[in-house]
């Protein structure tokens, strides 16, 4: 009998901490239920317990003399549990516990009591590693550490023990995880067991590995300071390389990155294989000279180089995998084939490069890979250039509306094309909750109605499932339903990078920021030069003031892009909430930003009006708004603002009430379509205040506090709230300025410009807009206060 697929997709990735007290059975029956006892109030004491118990990612499995927990939060909540349980047995001599971790497939199930339950190879693969340990360790599987070895403040504690002989003759890796005040520094009996004999084999076999591993570039690298291993990529892991257009025509260059992308996302659904996202290879050359640097940098073993030619209704495709550490050509084909057949070249090049790699394949990995998505040429061609607009570095209005162009096209060409369909919904979603497309009503349904019909047609569409699930988060702000969905599509597309960037997003969204930061790690293995998701990754530390997390993120984001200013401007907007002004006026001067740099343009236009010294920023912004391009949408009103604000604090009120009027006019009109736009709200709201019609600021500040309460929203919830503060400390309503100043600095969130600060002690001493709050006690107090 054939299982259902629907059955696979109730296995999920389970956290898994086990726990035993060693020698139990030998204890008297009292002394038994006094230390399971106190065990089990120990462990329900933890932090880590309180918090997964409190949002219901908890589930306990007694097992006689110990349990199991079932984290269903992220890897490093057994891992927290543990080192709690351990440092407070310290005072419990009487206490001889051991614990393994592992994190792995795990189903919940009802027992014969109609109990909630877990099954799976994850709960028996902890309790194995668990088993290899004596008192007081600490056992992780070598899947975790691997997963820890990305925390930076984990990797001083795991210790690397090699391989132990389980049940069956089975070997599993295991690393210690000890320091002081928590684990056990000793090697367990188990492998202290192991003759000279197999320990001398194995030493030399540890000798050869590293030989050969320093021999190749990519290979384990020890550092002077600090003896840190850098290991060595796996060996089934792979980066697909741009390939190179060879048509005459150089307008087919989109035709060739989507047979890439194909080619690249065929393989990124095989769970056996490690694929790096194509927003990480996009930035090389499509033959490069550098393989093993490149293969460095993406923390990869192969490469896959190709090129594409295509004439009229024929197409060539030349490919080659590579393995980088000695640029060894593995295999390599050619292709000539009809447009018609383009879809079984895709399969056939993704099946062979998985068995050079001896990857292993499913059978549903097999059909996935097979798939053809449209039998009509025109569709697939109007889809491949949807995606090129999709794909571009560079997020803008006018990018997202040609690639609605073309996909629309696509769908009307061919109405059963389930990919085209799911990529529609995703540019609308994306579109709606990034403003670059007007968030309309029509927009969202166009997002649903694209997205139900992907799944429709194909409901084990991993597309499809990311399409609905970016519905619910963008446009519906449906949090749990989204996740459902995620967590779908990840059982489909194993190494899409995309999937873990959502639920990073959506998790901060949901105040989850923790569990936020280990998904964007885990996206960033797997798009490791993705440069927006590392911008994002550093808005996230700005937003829980954790500036010299974020400051370092944006280095690494330099590196890869030592030309962007966003980056620069972003560093300066931390000086800017540090209070560090010659430090953010230092990193700003060398900036020269486009027009369409705005959110360059108003950190620079702040940091003057920060300083009081508006003469130079009035005239560029002036310079700017005198033409400005009309696909800037709604940020000319914003710029316009600023305008208004440092002619404001230059003493110029009548110029600053003359722009403030055409931001009225510009922006009115748009909200009336576009009422969940957070930014037309926060440029209206202080654009009425300016202008002296304080019932209307307040109104609009009020209506987007009770339509996006922070309770559903943490990420942006609170930026009506600062409107809120900044209003009403300009109205001289000093008790709802306070109360919510205070409220904002006592969380993390984004702020309301485009600029999307919080608010800080330091800001708060340097904005003019709260001048009028100056010599209250209390808000001088709070710019007295100190960061959490």
């Amino acid at each position: 009998m054939t299982p259902d697929p629907k059955d696979n997709l109730k296995f999920e990735i389970g956290h898994v901490l086990f726990i035993d007290i060693v020698g139990y059975s030998k204890l008297l029956i009292t002394q038994q239920s006094e230390q399971l006892q106190k065990l089990k109030e120990i462990v329900r004491s933890t932090e880590q317990f309180r918090l997964a118990e409190a949002e219901g990612k908890l589930l306990r499995l007694p097992t006689g003399d110990g349990g199991a927990l079932v984290f269903r939060t992220n890897p490093e909540a057994p891992v927290l549990c543990a080192v709690e349980v351990s440092k407070a047995i310290k005072s419990h001599p009487e206490l001889r516990v051991r614990m393994g971790i592992h994190s792995g497939p795990v189903n919940e199930v009802t027992d014969l009591n109609e109990q909630a339950n877990m099954a799976g190879a994850g709960i028996n693969l902890a309790q194995r590693v668990m088993d290899c340990g004596d008192a007081g360790h600490i056992l992780l599987s070598k899947h975790v550490a691997d997963d820890l070895e990305h925390y930076p403040r984990w990797q001083p504690y795991l210790h690397d023990l090699g391989e132990c002989e389980v049940k069956h003759g089975v070997r599993i890796g295991l690393v210690s995880f000890y320091a002081d005040g928590f684990g056990n520094p000793e090697l367990p009996g188990k492998l202290r067991a192991m003759t000279k004999h197999q320990a001398k084999r194995r030493l030399a076999m540890i000798v050869v590995i590293l030989l050969a591993l320093i021999a190749i570039v990519t290979g384990v690298t020890l550092c002077s300071r600090g003896s840190k291993l850098t290991i060595a990529p796996p060996d089934k892991s792979i980066a697909v390389l741009p390939f190179e257009n060879r048509s005459e025509d150089k307008a087919n260059a989109y035709f060739a990155d989507g047979i890439q992308d194909e080619i690249l996302t065929r393989l990124s659904k095989i769970a056996d294989l490690k694929v790096i996202s194509r927003t990480s290879t996009e930035h090389y050359k499509s033959a490069p000279e550098n393989l093993p640097e490149i293969a460095k940098q993406l923390g990869v073993a192969h490469i896959v180089e190709g090129s594409v030619q295509k004439s009229g209704d024929a197409v060539r495709v030349n490919v080659q995998l590579i393995k980088a550490a000695n640029d060894s050509h593995l295999w390599a084909d050619t292709f000539d084939r009809k447009l018609t057949d383009i879809f079984a070249v895709e399969s056939e090049v993704a099946k062979t490069i998985a068995e050079q790699l001896q990857a292993k394949l499913t059978g549903q990995e097999e059909q996935v890979i097979a798939a053809k998505s449209t039998d009509n040429p025109d569709a697939y061609d109007a889809y491949l250039r949807g995606l090129a607009y999709v794909q571009k570095t560079a997020r803008s209005s006018a990018n997202d509306v040609a690639a609605q162009k073309y996909l629309r096209e696509a769908v009307r060409l061919d109405p059963k094309f389930a990919l085209s369909w799911a990529l529609l919904s995703f540019v609308d979603a994306t579109g709606y909750i990034s403003l670059s497309l007007q968030p309309t009503t029509e927009l969202r349904e166009e997002a649903r109605q694209a997205a139900e019909t992907a799944l429709n047609l194909q409901p084990d569409l991993g597309e499809a499932l990311i399409a609905n699930g970016y519905f619910h988060y963008a446009c519906l702000k449906d949090y749990d339903t989204a996740e459902r969905y995620f967590e779908q599509a990840r059982q489909l597309m194993p190494n899409s990078s995309l999937i873990p960037q959502s639920m990073a997003y959506l998790l901060r969204r949901k105040g989850q920021w923790d569990r936020s930061e280990s998904y964007f790690i885990d996206a960033e293995r797997l798009d490791p030069r993705n440069v927006g998701l590392s911008i994002q990754h550093a808005l996230s530390y700005i937003s829980l003031r954790r500036f010299p997390d974020a400051l370092r993120k944006l280095d690494q984001v330099l590196n890869m892009t030592p030309d962007d200013p966003y980056p620069v401007a972003l560093k300066a907007s931390i000086a800017q909430l540090e209070g560090d002004l010659p430090r953010a006026a230092a990193l700003l001067a060398p900036l020269h930003p486009s027009a369409e740099n705005t959110q360059v343009l108003e950190t620079q236009a702040y940091q003057a009006i920060l300083e009081r010294q508006t003469a130079s920023i009035i005239l560029r912004l002036q310079e700017i708004l005198a033409d400005p391009d009309p696909a800037l949408g709604y940020n000319i009103g914003d710029l316009r603002f600023y305008l208004g604000w440092a002619q404001e604090v230059a003493g110029d009120h009548a110029a600053a009430q003359e722009s403030w009027r055409r931001v009225r006019n510009e922006l009115e009109p748009l909200l009336k379509e576009q009422s969940g736009n957070y930014l037309l709200i926060s440029a209206l709201a202080l654009t009425d205040v300016g202008l002296g019609d304080k019932a209307a600021a307040l109104t609009l500040a009020e209506n987007a506090m009770a339509g996006n309460p922070i309770e559903k929203d943490a990420v942006i919830g609170a930026r009506p709230l600062e409107i809120l503060a900044r209003v009403a400390a300009q109205i001289e309503e000093p008790d709802r300025a306070i109360a919510a100043i205070q409220k904002l600095l006592s969380i993390p969130y984004s702020g309301p410009m485009t600029r999307q600060l919080p608010l800080t002690p330091a800001l708060l001493r340097l904005d003019p807009m709260f001048d009028p709050l100056r010599n209250d006690p209390r808000f001088q107090k709070l710019c007295q206060e100190q960061l959490k």
